[in-house]
């Protein structure tokens, strides 16, 4: 494998900067909200699975009394 110069490798990054897409307000604006509409509902399934665990272990714990 031949070696690059460091001037071809910087026209390179610079060819391969050229072919990004950003992408736009709108969308970035859309997934940002998605995002924190996931989270929130993860958040409260995963705080109704521990508050059942936390019944079921109370609920085992009484017994043992």
């Amino acid at each position: 494998m031949a070696k690059t110069s460091p001037v071809e490798f910087v026209k390179q990054v610079q060819a391969e900067t050229k072919k990004i897409v950003w992408p736009s307000r709108r969308e970035t604006v859309m997934t940002g909200v998605m995002v924190m509409i996931m989270t929130t509902m993860l958040g409260a399934f995963f705080f109704g699975v521990d508050a059942m665990f936390d019944a079921i272990v109370r609920f085992l714990l009484s017994l043992a009394k």
